[in-house]
């Protein structure tokens, strides 16, 4: 009798133990898929892009460029003390997945956006790793303003592309 109330007590245990377990892609499906967090960036083109702005009273820009690899410093409207703000394309890192680009605009030396471009969505899997993997890895980018960040566990491959991607990009910004 004292066995099967043993056995009983952590059957129910177990039970309760799984049923109050909460995944990781839990919030990652919360939050949104993956394609809506991350297609709105790619018809920006692939390649380095460059534009420039600045504020002023007018809050102007100019200098926009798509696709090619233009040094836009552009300014407008009155005199600012703004630095310039340029987007810059990394280079397109191969996974074994598939192709991992991003973006980022900088402002002055400092990081103010990273837009992933490209990234590995063919199935599920990809959708939902990505869906968790890459907003962090955005979030620890803009926090240490480099590409000396941690890896998203689980996320082996879009990480050391992302990173990939992401080293090129401030390369080529000078940041």
């Amino acid at each position: 009798m004292r066995r099967i109330l043993g056995w009983a007590g952590a059957t129910a245990t177990v039970v309760a133990l799984l049923f109050g377990y909460h995944t990781s892609t839990a919030g990652a499906l919360q939050a949104g898929s993956a394609d809506s967090a991350f297609h709105g960036s790619l018809s920006s083109g692939a390649g380095s892009t460059t534009s420039g702005s600045s504020g002023g009273s007018s809050g102007g820009s100019s200098g926009g460029s798509s696709g090619g690899a233009a040094n836009g410093t552009g300014s407008a409207g009155g005199s600012s003390s703004a630095p310039a703000t340029q987007k810059t394309s990394g280079d397109v890192a191969q996974t074994p997945y598939g192709p991992l680009q991003v973006a980022i605009t900088t402002s002055g030396s400092q990081v103010t956006d990273v837009s992933v471009l490209q990234y590995p969505n063919s199935n599920g899997t990809d959708q939902q790793i990505n869906s968790y993997a890459l907003p962090r890895l955005i979030d620890e980018t803009l926090k240490a303003q480099s590409a000396q960040i941690d890896m998203v566990s689980g996320a082996t491959y879009t990480s050391n592309g992302y990173l990939q991607s992401l080293q090129s990009a401030l390369d080529r910004a000078g940041v």
